[in-house]
């Protein structure tokens, strides 16, 4: 206990300095990291068992994560879970070179070997990785998400002053727009959530979509809201994996992907894009969006894989066109996100806070405490990481699209002015 507490202080002390961290022991002892400067938070947290600083510096993340998911890390004062994390992570930007220290090194070689043991995401292994984020339920992301889209994914702010609704109905338009729709197109959504995307797009263009996913609680509810949009007779969702669609010799003219690549797997991307290749048409086009990193490929962390996503992976920008370039996709035009998800985030945790009482009453206070703080570490992630959102539109064809972007901008300005009047979805919402 005694060498833990002081190599955890040793850590902090090099962590913190905006900012302040105060910590109050099992053994009654405290201690003071940082100076506040009136930007970064002042936290307060207490540790009511002795192992904590152990568990802490084997693997911070990990071991800060299930100290504060059983009760045995609280915070006190200065806010709660988002403020402490905010603090450790803002004080070690990504952008400046400096990072959280890592864990231990035996802990990081049996995180490597787990790792790679979760990656390959055979289609048997991958609708139990979806069930355990998406089936624990569709009551949990009501209460979460956006009511008009149901969109877990990062949304687009391009103005100030936005709320979550309207951010996820741009970032619906912005996508849409860069699909270069056509009337009489079939467009195909790999990992359609709760139809959101599909519906939006059936709404707004001449066209026929099919969504796939692997998760039976967002199957029925997609169905449903397509059903209650009145667009049931132009959308369609499958419980299919997307190798296996590919596998029937399917052929669409538009394929979008909304927060599903994370879950392929390194040793999959070069499957998934030779899958997206042979379900494009000739003059096809596809757009991805997908978490990323601004850095160079890593590994997923500890809590995330046990938690969160079990074999999910956060691409680099490298990884991800060298798979794409193996099947002779172009990347006719690629767009960061840096700190849209960071925002995104901060309304989602915003409104799990607002519902603390329903979603304990649903599960339990430590699965309340697992989501904040999961929740909490992905905006940090966002705000100072390594993290961002990649969108990445590709071709097949180098004369699919227009030479220049402006088509882009046009077709978003018109999708938009459509959205002022209220429609089916938006009605479906308040019900």
């Amino acid at each position: 206990m005694i060498g833990a507490k002081r190599l955890l202080e040793t850590m902090l002390a090099k962590a913190v300095k905006r900012g302040r961290l105060r910590i109050a022991y099992a053994d009654g002892s405290t201690s003071s990291f940082g100076t506040p400067d009136g930007v970064m938070p002042e936290v307060s947290i207490r540790f009511t068992d002795r192992n904590v600083p152990r568990d802490i510096v084997m693997d911070m993340r990990l071991g800060a994560a299930e100290a504060f998911m059983d009760g045995r890390l609280i915070v006190e004062d200065g806010g709660g879970i988002m403020e402490m994390v905010e603090l450790l992570q803002g004080n070690n930007h990504w952008d400046a070179g400096q990072r959280i220290s890592p864990p231990r090194f035996r802990r990081r070689m049996a995180d490597r070997l787990k790792f790679l043991a979760t990656q390959f995401n055979k289609a048997t292994s991958s609708k139990a990785n979806v069930a355990h984020h998406y089936d624990i339920g569709n009551d949990l992301y009501r209460l979460m998400l956006d009511a008009p889209h149901m969109q877990y994914s990062c949304a687009y702010w391009p103005r100030e002053g936005m709320t979550l609704e309207e951010a996820q109905t741009e970032k619906l338009a912005h996508i849409a727009a860069k699909l270069d729709l056509k009337p009489g197109h079939l467009v195909l959504d790999i990992g359609c959530g709760w139809g959101g995307m599909a519906i939006f797009l059936a709404r707004h263009a001449d066209v026929k979509v099919l969504g796939i996913t692997l998760s039976e609680e967002q199957l029925a509810l997609a169905r449903e809201r397509a059903q209650a949009a009145g667009v049931a007779d132009r959308v369609t969702f499958r419980l299919v994996d997307y190798r296996d669609l590919a596998a029937e010799g399917a052929q669409f003219d538009r394929i979008v992907s909304v927060g599903m690549f994370e879950h392929v797997g390194q040793p999959q991307f070069e499957t998934y894009f030779r899958c997206c290749a042979r379900l494009m048409k000739e003059d096809g086009v596809a757009l991805i969006h997908t978490i990323g990193r601004m850095g160079k490929p890593g590994t997923t962390d500890a809590f995330t894989r046990k938690y969160i996503f079990p074999g999910g992976y956060i691409p680099a920008l490298s990884e991800t066109v060298a798979a794409s370039e193996k099947v002779r996709l172009i990347a006719s035009d690629v767009e960061t996100l840096r700190l849209h998800y960071a925002l995104t985030l901060r309304e989602w945790y915003q409104r799990c806070l607002a519902h603390k009482d329903q979603i304990v009453a649903m599960y339990d206070e430590k699965f309340f405490r697992m989501w904040t703080f999961y929740l909490s570490g992905a905006t940090a992630a966002f705000e100072s990481g390594g993290m961002c959102n990649f969108q990445i539109q590709y071709v097949r064809n180098r004369r699919a699209l227009p030479l220049h972007r402006d088509y882009m901008a046009e077709a978003e300005r018109m999708i938009m002015a459509g959205e002022t009047a209220p429609t089916p979805e938006k009605a479906l919402s308040t019900a």
